[in-house]
């Protein structure tokens, strides 16, 4: 499909992950790697983490599997690869199809992604909870270098429907000093490239009547680069944190992230993800690559 020579679009972000979203519910304005390069890059187009469209499921082929009239979260990368999932880009999803399609989410909606189902739900003050689905620690032995890092640290991988590898780091200080300009580099080298969590346990304490964890992160996301906030990346260093701590750790975990805090809730071997979610700008670029 020919890109268009003008669109309308909108930016948001969760936590300061910021996307550029489309609304094209027909499915008349699939996007190309060079238009979601163009859009995404922060001198010659637009800017942004990714590029979300809205499109019903029926009018897209990575929507086959959900029912026609579903809406289906079009997710790719600032470099203009697809991802499966994206939790912060899920919530910003969600307020765009409030306004733009007038979807009541107060009891919660399904919608379709790369990584199967997930229902978000709002919960007012421009704050929503995203189901994000089965999470599955890892048993392989990784080794994971970084620049500002000596010397390699052990690994946990976490799939969250995409893949992560969380680090542990011994202080505030240590994950202040990491140069995330560079890719990490993981081995053995996950065949589909990774997301790299690092991360800072900060200890629990109790919330009306409830058990919390605090934990700090910077991540480095696989075709992006350093973002200032990662959904499933915030779930998979709360999932680490937890097995790391043991018998008894918290189900609730504050995770800071440098674009500010979101809260994950595990059950059993589900996570929810909770935050809010900012429509920015609105406008339309002309001559779209």
């Amino acid at each position: 499909m020919t890109a268009p020579t003008s669109l309308r679009f909108t930016k948001g972000h969760g936590t300061e992950n910021d996307f550029v979203l489309l609304f094209d519910e027909h499915g008349e304005a699939a996007p190309t790697p060079a238009m979601v390069r163009f859009l995404c890059d922060r001198r010659a187009g637009l800017g942004g983490d990714g590029l979300i469209r809205a499109v019903r499921a029926g009018s897209d082929d990575a929507g086959a599997g959900f029912p026609a009239d579903a809406w289906f979260m079009d997710y790719w990368n600032a470099d203009g690869t697809t991802a499966q999932m994206c939790g912060n880009g899920v919530r910003v999803f969600a307020r765009f199809l409030e306004r733009e399609a007038g979807v009541d989410l107060s009891e919660g909606l399904a919608i379709g992604t790369r990584a199967g189902e997930r229902t978000v739900t709002s919960l007012g003050d421009g704050r929503y909870r995203v189901g994000m689905g089965v999470w599955r620690l890892g048993t392989d032995d990784a080794v994971v270098a970084a620049h500002g890092m000596t010397p390699p640290r052990p690994a946990q991988q976490v799939d969250m429907g995409n893949p992560h590898h969380v680090v542990a780091l011994a202080s505030v200080e240590e994950l202040a000093a990491l140069d995330l300009h560079v890719a990490p580099a993981v081995e053995p080298v996950p065949t589909e490239g990774t997301n790299v969590e690092f991360v800072v346990a900060l200890g629990t304490s109790e919330v009306d009547g409830v058990e919390r964890g605090r934990v700090r992160m910077r991540v480095h996301e696989r075709g992006v680069g350093e973002t200032r906030s990662c959904g499933t990346g915030a779930c998979a260093a709360a999932l680490a944190v937890r097995a790391w701590a043991g018998p008894g750790a918290p189900d609730v975990w504050d995770v800071e992230v440098p674009g500010g805090v979101v809260t994950v809730r595990v059950d059993d071997d589900t996570t929810t993800l909770e935050g809010p979610a900012v429509l920015v700008a609105d406008g339309t670029v002309e001559s779209v690559r």
